[in-house]
């Protein structure tokens, strides 16, 4: 496992406009990537911000964001990760695609769909974790609401992810609990975690105060920021996941369980 550099962008978001986010999302990052990176990290449904208005703003797995998706991961020569709307046999899906530089990708389906916002009446969620592997870090990507299902997130003692991705469209009345769950799960699955939200108001005004963050496994904050546009890389280290694995190695007591 070597170290890894993550950019991420907390930034805004034009209402159901992809073509504007596209162009805003490349002209941040030509400004605000100034070294090598190894992965780039986009909100929840960032092309659009979170709309239920999937019949008009859908794409096919082969369209034009997944397109520009491995367009940015081949010029930054990086993985690329956020979630879209995908039409998929007739169903729609809040799905996370992660891109590599050689066009390859793996995608997760959004496990749970955000029932206060009626997410659950448009989109089809998924039932399959997503693991992926980057420069000997096993990885989960997952989105938004999932934050609040430990279960579904729950390290497993005996191929443990290393580091755990939220990306997220949570908004900022409910703040308090995005900025209490992602320790609880970095101390609970002895993980970084990432997360990684939007700021600004979207087309309901609801504002959004970003607050996104990475916590190392033992709860310190590598990374925050709050209410402002941000594209910015870090490090995350490998041995201090392999460090606190070894000093309290609490995984190993987990429960054992199985999710239907």
């Amino acid at each position: 496992m070597d170290n890894l550099k993550i950019t991420v962008f907390q930034g805004y978001l034009f209402w159901e406009n992809t073509d504007k986010n596209l162009q805003n999302i490349s002209l941040r990052l030509s400004g605000g990537i100034r070294e090598k990176t190894d992965l780039i990290i986009l909100p929840e449904m960032f092309s659009t911000g979170f709309t239920m208005n999937a019949e008009s703003l859908a794409e096919p797995m082969d369209g034009k964001t997944t397109k520009w998706m491995h367009q940015v991961a081949r010029q930054y020569d990086c993985a690329v990760t956020g979630s879209i709307i995908i039409k998929e046999n007739d169903k729609y899906y809040n799905r996370l695609i992660w891109m590599r530089p050689d066009g390859t990708y793996e995608h997760y389906d959004k496990r749970h769909l955000f029932a206060l916002g009626k997410e659950h009446h448009t989109y089809t969620a998924g039932t399959q974790k997503l693991f992926v592997d980057l420069n000997g870090w096993r990885i989960c990507p997952v989105i938004c609401y999932d934050l609040r299902f430990p279960v579904w997130l729950r390290n497993l003692a005996d191929n443990p992810y290393d580091l755990l991705i939220v990306v997220a469209n949570w908004p900022e009345r409910r703040a308090l609990h995005w900025r209490t769950l992602l320790p609880a799960r970095a101390v609970e699955n002895q993980a970084y975690v990432i997360g990684l939200n939007r700021v600004g108001h979207d087309g309901n005004e609801v504002y959004h105060s970003g607050d996104s963050t990475c916590i190392d496994p033992n709860g310190n904050v590598v990374y925050y920021k709050r209410d402002e546009d941000d594209v910015y890389t870090f490090s995350i280290i490998a041995d201090e996941v392999k460090k606190a694995r070894r000093a309290l190695p609490f995984l190993k007591d987990a429960d054992e369980f199985e999710i239907h």
